[in-house]
This record gives C-alpha cells, sequence and structure tokens, in this order.
C-alpha cells in the first residue's frame, strides 16, 4: 500500500473542479468579453445614478419641506391679529382656534406659537402646550430661519419665524414644520419610479449591447483575440504572398492598401498609401478605373509595357467601408488570344442577336433594312442590301442576277458615298467582287480597295467618291434561300476602323444565310398575302349600283397581318327597294375569302328572288351548314361561322325591312342628330341551325343614315363593344347632318385602330322618300270589262308625268298583266305606276301563283301575254307577299344607264398614315 492519498472515484481532485468551473466561466470570443464590459459598465453607471437619484430626490423633499413650512410660518405671523393676540391677556385663547385651522388648511404637520422665550402658547399638539421649545433663540432675536430639527417631540423639517409688533418688538415666535417621517414618505414614493427607470435603462442598454455584440460577433466570426491576431498575421502574410495584385482604394480617391505584386505592376512610389490615386503617376485609363466606381471582370488596360487585366468590386456591401478593391493580373502574354476570344464572343453576340432582330415582320423590305442595322456598327461601318425586283414583289425569283434593286442602306449620315434606296444597281463587270461572289455562291473578300481594279471598272466615278470617303475593305455576300439567290449583302469598312480579312468571310456568310431565311420567308408572305387580297378586291363590289332611294356611302379595310371575310353589298330590288348588307366571316386568309365570295354571291342569287329579310338568312344558313358540312373535316374545323344583315329599305312607304344572324344591329342617325342602335331581334349566326329568323321593320324619316358596320370597326385589343358603340353613337350624333361621306370619314378618323388585327367595312345610305306625285294606284275588281277603264287612267297619268311617248307600250303590258290577275288571281286586285329612275308598274293579287314564261304554239290561243311583256320591258318579274303576288316590271326612260364612277377600293388617300 502506498502512504498516498488515493482519488476517490466518484469525482476528480479539487483542482480539476475549479479548472472546470474557470472554463465555463471563461469568455472566448472578444464579442462575449465586449458583451460582459459593457453590461457591467451599465450596471455600474445605472446604480450609480439611481443612487445619486434617490439621495437628490430626498434634498429636494427636504428642501420643499422647509420651503413650505416658512411660507406658512411666515404667512400665520403676518396674519393680521396674531401680533394682537399675543400682547392680549391671554395668548393660548386667542391663538388656539387659529392655529389649528392654519395647520389643517396649509398641510403641514404642526404650527405652534410661543413666547420670545420659546414657552408655547398654542400648538396643534394640545400636549405641548405651556413647553417650552428648544433651539428657537435665532428667531427671538429677529431672525426668521428654517432647520431639520432632531429631538422632543419629534424629528421634523421646521421654520421658526419672530412675530413683531409696529415698532419692530419681538412678541412671540411661530414655529411650522413638517415630521422627517412624512418627508421620508415623499422619498419613498418616488423611489419606484426611480427603480423602474433604473430597471428600463439597464433592459436597454443590455439590448444594444447584445445587438452591439452580435454585429461584433458577425464581423469577428466568434473569434478571441488570440485568434483574430493570428488571423490577421495570415491575412498580411497571404496578401503580401501572392502573385496577384491586389489594391483597396478609398471612397475618397486615396489608396488604402497594396500589396507588393500590385506595386511591381504599377511601380508605385515608395509610402503610396495615403496619397490619391491620380497623383501617383499611373496610366490614365487605370487611375481611371480604380477612382470611377466601376465594377468590371478582367477589364484589360496598358500599364506601361504590361497588359492588365484588371477586376473591380465595391467594399461596401462585404462589410467594409465604401471604396474599391481591385485585383490586377498580368495577362501580357495572353494578349493575342484574348484579343481573338474577345472578337469570337463579339461575334456570336452579333449573330445571337441577328437571330432576334431580323425577320420581325414579315415585310421583305423592313428584313433587308434589319439585316444592314445590325451589321453596323458591330461588324461593318457601313451595309448595303440589294434585292430582285420579284423578291420585293413576293414573286419566286428567276432569270439573271445582274440587276437588283437597293433595299437598305445603314451607316454614316446623308453625306455617304453610296446610291440611294431604290435604285437599281446592275452587276454586270464579273470581275467586281459583286458579281465573283453571285457567280461562286460564297462571300467574297477585297480587303483593299484602292488597288481593287475589278472593283473601280464597275462604276469609276462612284469608287472614287468612296475612296475618298475613306472606304478601305469591303465583304460582298450572296442572299440564298432553298439554293435561290435572293440578293446581295456587301459590308464596308472605312478608316481609321481596320480592314476585313479571312476570317470575317464565315461570319459574313453565317449573317447573310439566317438573313436569307427571314427574307425568303417575308417573300412567301407578301406572294400569299397579295394573292389573298386579289382573290377579296375581286369578290367585293366594284362599283354601286344606281338607284336614287339612297345616297351611299363606304369605307373597307383588310386587316394589316392578312385578308379577311367582311363584305358589304347594295343591291337594287324591285318596286324601287333598295338591300343593304353587311356580312362577316370569321376567321383570316383565303379560306375565309373565299368563303366571303359564296356568300356574296349567294346572297345575290336570293335577292333575285325577291325573298324577305327573314326568309334571305334562313337559305343562307343552310348553304352554310352545307359548306361546313362538305369541307369539315374529324375535329370539327370546318366550321367557318358567319354573320350577316341583311336589310331592304321601300323608299315609296320609307320602311326597312331587317334581319340579323349573329350581327350587330345598325345605327340610325336621325335628321335632328340623335342617334340609337335599332332593336333587332337577335339570332345566331349562319351555320348554327338556329331558329328560324325574324324580320323587324323601322319607319325611318326622309334624310335618316343608316350605319352598317362590322366589328373589326368598334371592337378590338384595346376596346371593348360597349365602349366602341358608345363611341360610334358621340361620333355619329352630328346635328349638322352631314354627307354619307363625311360620316364615314368622320368615323374612320375617331374609332380606327393603330393596328387592325380584324376587317372593317362600314356602309353609310342616307334614305330618300319617293315623291307622292310620283305614285299612281287603283283598285280594280275581278272582272275583264274593268281592264279598259283602268288601262286609260294609267294613259292620263303617264300624260301628266310627261311619259306619253311609252303609253302605248305601257298600257298593253298593264292589260295583259291585269287579265292575268283577274282569269288566274284572286282578290283584291291592285295597281300601282311609280315614277322613278324609270316607270316602275306592278299588279297585285291574293294568289300566290305565279305565271311562267313559255312559248306558244302557232294553234294555242293563249300563252303569249308575257312573252310580249317580257319583249316590252326593260325588266319583269314576280315578287311574293304576305298576302299574295306582285307582277312587276321596269322601263327605262334613257337609251342606256348613265355612267356611275367605279370605286377603287384600293385607293387609302382618304386615310391618315396611308400611302397615297
Amino acid at each position: 500500500m502506498s502512504g498516498r492519498p488515493g482519488r476517490s472515484r466518484g469525482g476528480g481532485s479539487p483542482r480539476s473542479s475549479r479548472r472546470g468551473v474557470r472554463s465555463r466561466l471563461e469568455v472566448r470570443s472578444a464579442a462575449s468579453q465586449v458583451l460582459l464590459l459593457q453590461i457591467v459598465v451599465a450596471v455600474l453607471l445605472i446604480t450609480a445614478a439611481v443612487v445619486a437619484l434617490a439621495f437628490q430626490t430626498r434634498r429636494d423633499s427636504e428642501g420643499d419641506a422647509r420651503n413650505r413650512c416658512l411660507a406658512v410660518a411666515e404667512g400665520f405671523a403676518d396674519a393680521p391679529g396674531t401680533a394682537g393676540a399675543l400682547r392680549s391677556a391671554d395668548p393660548a385663547t386667542a391663538l388656539r382656534a387659529s392655529t389649528i385651522a392654519a395647520q389643517r388648511g396649509s398641510g403641514v404637520d404642526f404650527i405652534a406659537v410661543m413666547a420670545p422665550n420659546g414657552t408655547r402658547y398654542a400648538d396643534t399638539d394640545p400636549a405641548l402646550i405651556g413647553l417650552r421649545a428648544e433651539g428657537v433663540g435665532r428667531a427671538a432675536a429677529g431672525e426668521s430661519f428654517t432647520e431639520i430639527f432632531k429631538g422632543a417631540p419629534n424629528d421634523a423639517a421646521r421654520a421658526v419665524v419672530p412675530v413683531t409688533d409696529a415698532r419692530g418688538t419681538v412678541v412671540g415666535l411661530v414655529a411650522a414644520g413638517v415630521t422627517v417621517d412624512n418627508v421620508g414618505d415623499a422619498v419613498d414614493r418616488h423611489l419606484p419610479i426611480l427603480l423602474a427607470s433604473g430597471a428600463a435603462a439597464l433592459a436597454l442598454a443590455t439590448g444594444s449591447a447584445v445587438i452591439v455584440s452580435r454585429r461584433l460577433r458577425r464581423q469577428t466570426h466568434g473569434l478571441g483575440p488570440t485568434e483574430m491576431t493570428r488571423m490577421y498575421e495570415h491575412h498580411d502574410a497571404v496578401l503580401h504572398a501572392v502573385r496577384e495584385g491586389v489594391l483597396i482604394v478609398g471612397d475618397d480617391g486615396r489608396l488604402t492598401l497594396a500589396n507588393d505584386e500590385a506595386r511591381r505592376l504599377l511601380e508605385l512610389p515608395p509610402g503610396a498609401e495615403g496619397q490619391l490615386i491620380t497623383d501617383l503617376g499611373l496610366d490614365d485609363s487605370v487611375a481611371g478605373l480604380l477612382v470611377s466606381g466601376r465594377t468590371v471582370t478582367d477589364e484589360v488596360h496598358l500599364a506601361g509595357d504590361r497588359l492588365l487585366a484588371v477586376n473591380t468590386r465595391p467594399t461596401a456591401p462585404y462589410g467594409g467601408l465604401p471604396g474599391t478593391a481591385a485585383t490586377l493580373r498580368d495577362t501580357t502574354e495572353l494578349r493575342a488570344l484574348s484579343g481573338a476570344a474577345e472578337v469570337a464572343r463579339e461575334r456570336l453576340k452579333l449573330l445571337y442577336e441577328a437571330g432576334v432582330r431580323i425577320g420581325t415582320t414579315l415585310d421583305v423590305v423592313r428584313t433587308a433594312e434589319e439585316l444592314a442595322e445590325v451589321a453596323v456598327p458591330g461588324f461593318a461601318d457601313f451595309a448595303t442590301v440589294e434585292l430582285l425586283d420579284p423578291v420585293l414583289r413576293g414573286e419566286e425569283p428567276n432569270g439573271a442576277h445582274t440587276e437588283m434593286r437597293r433595299a437598305a442602306v445603314s451607316g454614316g449620315g446623308a453625306d455617304r458615298p453610296f446610291q440611294p434606296v431604290g435604285d437599281l444597281i446592275r452587276f454586270v463587270v464579273p470581275t467586281t467582287p459583286m458579281a465573283a461572289a453571285l457567280a461562286g455562291g460564297h462571300a467574297v473578300l477585297e480587303a483593299d480597295l484602292a488597288g481593287a481594279r475589278g472593283w473601280r471598272s464597275q462604276d469609276p466615278e462612284g469608287a472614287d467618291r468612296a475612296l475618298a470617303f475613306g472606304i478601305r475593305s469591303l465583304v460582298s455576300v450572296p442572299l440564298q434561300a432553298r439554293g435561290v439567290v435572293l440578293g446581295m449583302a456587301n459590308f464596308w469598312r472605312a478608316a481609321p476602323t481596320g480592314r476585313f480579312g479571312e476570317e470575317d468571310l464565315a461570319f459574313a456568310e453565317e449573317l447573310a444565310a439566317r438573313a436569307a431565311v427571314a427574307i425568303d420567308n417575308a417573300r412567301r408572305f407578301t406572294r400569299e398575302h397579295a394573292m389573298a387580297v386579289t382573290l377579296q378586291r375581286s369578290l367585293l363590289p366594284r362599283s354601286l349600283p344606281e338607284q336614287d332611294a339612297l345616297d351611299v356611302a363606304y369605307r373597307y379595310l383588310p386587316a394589316q397581318a392578312g385578308v379577311g371575310g367582311d363584305w358589304f353589298d347594295v343591291i337594287p330590288l324591285p318596286g324601287a327597294r333598295v338591300a343593304l348588307v353587311v356580312g362577316d366571316v370569321v376567321g383570316h386568309g383565303l379560306h375565309a375569302a373565299a368563303t366571303m365570295g359564296r356568300l356574296r354571291t349567294a346572297v345575290h342569287n336570293f335577292s333575285a328572288l325577291d325573298l324577305s329579310p327573314d326568309e334571305l338568312l334562313g337559305h343562307l344558313d343552310e348553304l352554310v351548314s352545307r359548306i361546313d358540312e362538305e369541307e369539315g373535316d374529324d375535329d370539327g374545323d370546318g366550321i367557318s361561322g358567319a354573320t350577316c344583315l341583311y336589310a331592304i329599305y321601300d323608299p315609296v312607304s320609307g320602311v326597312c325591312a331587317m334581319a340579323t344572324a349573329g350581327h350587330f344591329a345598325p345605327a340610325l342617325v336621325r335628321p335632328d342628330g340623335t342617334v340609337e342602335i335599332l332593336d333587332v331581334p337577335v339570332f345566331p349566326p349562319l351555320g348554327l341551325h338556329g331558329l328560324p329568323f325574324e324580320t323587324a321593320e323601322v319607319r325611318l324619316p326622309e334624310g335618316s343614315r343608316l350605319v352598317l358596320y362590322t366589328d373589326g370597326l368598334i371592337e378590338h385589343r384595346d376596346r371593348d363593344i360597349d365602349t366602341g358603340l358608345r363611341l360610334l353613337r358621340q361620333t355619329l350624333a352630328d346635328p349638322a347632318n352631314p354627307s354619307p361621306e363625311e360620316t364615314c370619314q368622320a368615323v374612320f378618323g375617331a374609332m380606327l385602330p393603330a393596328h387592325r388585327r380584324d376587317d372593317i367595312a362600314l356602309l353609310v345610305a342616307r334614305t330618300h322618300l319617293l315623291d307622292r306625285d310620283r305614285v299612281a294606284d287603283w283598285d280594280v275588281p275581278s272582272d275583264p270589262a274593268a281592264v279598259g277603264p283602268v288601262r286609260a287612267a294609267c294613259g292620263r297619268q303617264l300624260e301628266t308625268w310627261g311619259l306619253g311617248d311609252i303609253g302605248f307600250t305601257t298600257e298593253l303590258m298593264l292589260s295583259e298583266l291585269i287579265t292575268n290577275a283577274i282569269r288566274y288571281g284572286s282578290e283584291p286586285i291592285h295597281v300601282r305606276l311609280m315614277y322613278e329612275r324609270g316607270l316602275i308598274c306592278e299588279v297585285s293579287d291574293g294568289s300566290s301563283t305565279a305565271p311562267h314564261l313559255r312559248r306558244a304554239a302557232t294553234t294555242d290561243e293563249g300563252g303569249r301575254g308575257l312573252f310580249l311583256v317580257s319583249q316590252f320591258a326593260g325588266r319583269w318579274g314576280t315578287r311574293y307577299t304576305a298576302t299574295g303576288k306582285v307582277m312587276w316590271v321596269e322601263q327605262p326612260l334613257t337609251d342606256g344607264p348613265r355612267p356611275v364612277p367605279e370605286p377603287d377600293l384600293d385607293d387609302l388617300s382618304w386615310l391618315p398614315g396611308e400611302p397615297l
């Protein structure tokens, strides 16, 4: 057994326990040390402040008590009757009541009235009356004083004031006081506030210390002083050991730090830290970058004979003071390689821009302009683009390539030495770079134009102007797509830009190839668009028919992105009536235009049958359904859909009958300028197999304007239907009652959208009424004997109208028609003559059986009446009414139709912003 004391199994030695406690109490990080120090300082300062405030509060309370006691004592001593009561025979009795009242009113703890020797005459404590007060000698000598009195009957803050008579003799003393216990109570009342304020201040100081400690911990990463010292030493060693220059420039432009490599690369003088960067003799580009505050990455600058790659970053976002941190790397040996890489990067960027910027529209000329704009100034100083004339027209290029039309020029100003856009450019000399490029199908380089005789031989004067302007180098590239030449692109460089080299040919061909595809796409679109527009124009009315019932004006504009299926029509009907039609086929392109032509032809054919609007739309609905069935596929894409509004105006009655299939109701502008959207029964579009259509009739005052339109006028991307209709009503509401042509101009001027996504058709018709003096009618009895008198009356009416020269033929046709009505029809039988543009004769009866023209045999006794009518009448026919039928004939009053100017749908001179 050893004589040393053994260790217990239950724990370690007392020394190890002390080390464990000390390690737990030890604060390692600088942030924790700062936090602990701040809390200790805050506790000491706040404790001292609370103690000082407590003493100050007590002192202030005692002073306040003294002042209050002195004021009460002086007030009682100076009160009227106090001196007299003291000289009375029984001062105690005289002063008892007033003493008690004064004590209660003043709020002091006691008031005593004494003789000059201190004997109490009156006191708020009756037990003290007659006893002598201590320490009042100064007051007996005529001096007022205050003190903290310690003695019987209790410690107090008191004031003793002498009472003098008129001669100034002291006749008594007045003492007022507040016990020390009450003064302490005032201090105690303030003590919770002081303690709460101290606690709040301690909490605030602790919170701010915690915030500061956390920020410091983040900045020091929880390191202690030893670790921070070691980190600084490592940082300093690494900073000066790396082979890359490091600079820190302050926000004021002064050098804050520079490592050894930076000093070597920039050849900085000793003691450069603290000096302005501009005073260190650096190259202007390097000094300007360091003080500019710009952020750059591997920006190359020349410093003496070295090529430096400079990176700069601001220091503020990373926790440092405002300034710039820069690194410098010597890249002199990589100069050539980096230059080539930079050029390649710029070329790739330019090709990317070409893919984005070329072909943004489907316009051939604009695509050529985009090619020229992309090439300048990134690749060339000037660029010219020439295209074959068929390509500009959208046609397939064919024939020789020796003549092209200049489509675009980019670069320089108005004085550039190139032929302007629109000029014809010829490549007839085979030695020119342009002709060689077209012949070989690849790019051709002319590095030095001053010595290029082949280039000068094409146009010597133009070559001299170009050389005088400074043009030095050229790359010519054919524009080819699908193996077909579309045009030529020429890229030019002028001094002081470097000449083109062999490495530029591949880029020029790639750029031209991308542009050629876009130009070919635009050419194809131009061709298809022209075909669709031509088809559409051919299907729309080219002239307005002769009629006197309506003054008609119209506007039609196709969509800017393609043709659509909108159409309009003005169709004369028998009886001086006129049909107005507006329709819209859903969709765009050739299919919509072709469908529109079929529907327009069908409306003309159905109108020849003189059907009512609802019947006509019913037949049109069946036609559209049949078209959909014939052209549709399994996916149902054949449903085209169409809307139509059909209206018939009768100038005799002034009634307009109309029906609509999914189309907007027309607007009516009355002569006084009031506008209303007519209430027409709404039915589904054509082809949806809806219910039977319904006709609405409206009586129109003479001089009214009926406005028919398609949805492209009132509805587009930036305007809903309600807004469009409201704007239409506001535009039409003009009390000046303008003409239909002026109305069209006003509507298009106010409502035409900036970009037309749909066709727009507008039809404006001003109504006229046929003069009642030009209408005559008679009822005819169902008796063959009545034919003669009616025929004679008609002859007299023709004489009145001055139409006696056609009286015989008119009476002959009327006789046949009336005889047919009496023989084959039923009552009532009615005859009406109308003198309009021509003479119109109508015979109506109650039968729906229509006569038919036929060729009578030589042995037939009848069947020749309608043949005579057909020979004498200009036009004749039958129309059905709700009560029967009407047989009508028209006779022209002139030798031929009056010439009517043919409207030009391609003339857009009335449209603002359109080419004249």
